[in-house]
């Protein structure tokens, strides 16, 4: 295969699977050995086995990293620091995408980028949704109220008031205080429970705050 062809067949793919260029009469040995050339002189970027993107200035589409997130581990969705980011619940920066899987836990650091996912057990595996992102690109992402649930369940004294007040949430009209006892309430966790109750709490007196205005 020639890498003008791997750029007709993939060019605006975000990401890509080894599968998609394996298709049609090519010899397969062939096209696995290209692809790691590539790769090795920097035209495409390897997530994990079997996981491309095109490499600038090759690529057409930037794949978002949630959608690399959601490719590297099937079945996994954005959650945590990340999400929250996303949502502007939280004033940092997140350099890190952190994801949800009930499999097994690790970290990736790809050529953009870190790639933490964090096991729970599959009980847990709720409250998330398919959001649109950037340029059509599309990811499974925690809600706010379970991604701040998720990162209260993964950090040790996370349901308490102090780790609570660290987080310096913001823009806390976007939490729905019912749905955060709602999730929290379908883990069968007093842990969560009563931190949703302290994350509620803290939504009514920012809605007095504001009302006071």
């Amino acid at each position: 295969m020639k890498f003008r062809k791997l750029i007709e067949v993939v060019g605006y793919e975000p990401v890509f699977e080894t599968g998609l260029v394996l298709a049609g009469d090519v010899d397969p040995a062939d096209v696995r050995k290209q692809l790691s050339r590539w790769t090795a002189n920097g035209r495409l970027y390897q997530f994990r086995r079997g996981l491309y993107a095109l490499a600038p200035p090759y690529q057409k589409t930037k794949p978002h990293p949630f959608v690399i997130a959601n490719r590297m581990v099937r079945g996994s969705y954005v959650s945590c620091e990340s999400a929250l980011s996303h949502y502007g619940l939280i004033p940092e920066y997140v350099p890190v995408t952190t994801s949800i899987t009930a499999g097994r836990p690790g970290v990736w650091d790809t050529p953009v980028g870190t790639f933490q996912f964090h096991h729970i057990k599959m009980s847990l595996i709720r409250g998330y949704r398919l959001i649109e992102l950037v340029q059509g690109q599309q990811a499974f992402v925690a809600t706010p109220e379970k991604a701040l649930l998720d990162l209260i369940y993964l950090r040790p004294g996370g349901d308490s008031p102090s780790f609570l007040q660290e987080l310096r949430l913001q823009s806390l009209d976007r939490l729905n205080p019912g749905e955060l006892r709602r999730v929290a309430e379908s883990t069968a966790s007093p842990r969560l429970e009563r931190a949703a109750e302290v994350l509620a709490e803290l939504c009514h007196v920012e809605d007095m705050e504001y009302e006071t205005l």
